[in-house]
């Protein structure tokens, strides 16, 4: 098995749009190199917050490539491009390889359920067959709640067996600390990121990779804080006091529809209302979830870092 191009903190970045509801690429250029700037290892593009499932196949081409031409290095992407038809997944996946991404975050084919471990095993390996290409990296995203269909370990070990070069770790958005802790212990050298910020340090005491989580648009620097204080310093006191006050930083945003909700505090903390247009089905906060939101968020007592 090889080891996973990618560790450490990744944020699941918001996708910005116009007015017109078109990828404003500048906006979240600019956003994606603050993130890296203040305390993001990676991006995770086009993933759930980033309301991935609400563009098609060549505006997400166009928001990869877009990104790329705007300054932001292809090689710290890991852009989602798990989609229902094995072509989708495949030309999504060849774009983000040839951005430069040096791994993808793939949804299991999401609109069937209750499918055996052997279908899903067949539905990747049509992809990674087809795209045939050493560069591929695969993390696997298990997020049973919102895709209906499970990444379990025995597919896990299927894909491994069969793709040890290729599958290389996995995100789990589950929010059950077992499952991904037995995950990052069961299989060695299998990158396992926490989906939730609060489980991203029990999970690196167990041999965790870092967390790729949705929060992270707001809360980086203290993402960075805790994962970097570890690996340098492991459980030290600065270490859980950036826990635990990452901790109830998530537990406030996450009392919200999150896009709407991290758009709405981006569009605070750069100043620029564009951030709180959202593609449909997603609404914006309305004035008093938001006026609450940011009362709760700044009671906590630690300013994000002002954009550029």
């Amino acid at each position: 098995m090889t080891h996973s191009p990618y560790k450490g903190v990744f944020s699941a970045v918001v996708t910005a749009v116009k007015d017109d509801l078109s990828p404003d690429l500048d906006l979240m250029a600019a956003h994606s190199k603050w993130l890296l700037a203040n305390g993001c290892d990676g991006l995770a593009v086009l993933g759930t917050t980033g309301e991935a499932n609400s563009f098609g196949l060549k505006e997400r081409i166009s928001i990869i490539e877009g990104l790329v031409e705007r300054g932001v290095p292809g090689d710290v992407l890991m852009p989602g491009t798990g989609c229902c038809a094995a072509i989708d997944s495949i030309n999504l996946t060849q774009a983000a390889i040839g951005a430069g991404a040096k791994g993808v975050l793939m949804l299991p084919p999401f609109y069937y359920k209750n499918m055996s471990d052997q279908g899903l095993y067949d539905a990747f390996a049509e992809v990674i067959d087809k795209i045939a290409d050493d560069r591929l990296k695969i993390f696997l995203y298990h997020f049973p709640q919102m895709s209906g269909v499970p990444i379990t370990y025995g597919l896990i070990e299927m894909l491994l067996k069969a793709y040890p070069e290729t599958v290389v770790g996995m995100k789990d958005s589950s929010g059950v600390f077992d499952n991904m802790a037995g995950a990052a212990e069961k299989f060695p050298g299998f990158a396992v990121f926490s989906g939730a910020d609060d489980l991203m340090l029990p999970l690196l005491k167990r041999g965790g990779a870092g967390c790729i989580t949705a929060a992270a648009n707001v809360t980086s620097f203290l993402n960075g804080a805790v994962y970097n204080g570890w690996v340098e310093n492991g459980e030290s006191p600065d270490v859980l006091a950036a826990h635990e006050t990452l901790s109830a930083m998530r537990k406030v945003v996450s009392g919200y529809p999150l896009p709407p909700a991290l758009k709405a505090m981006t569009a605070r903390n750069t100043g620029q209302a564009g951030w709180e247009n959202l593609r449909p089905p997603f609404v914006p906060l309305t004035d008093a979830q938001r006026t609450e939101l940011f009362a709760a968020f700044d009671a906590i007592g630690t300013p994000i870092p002002a954009a550029a």
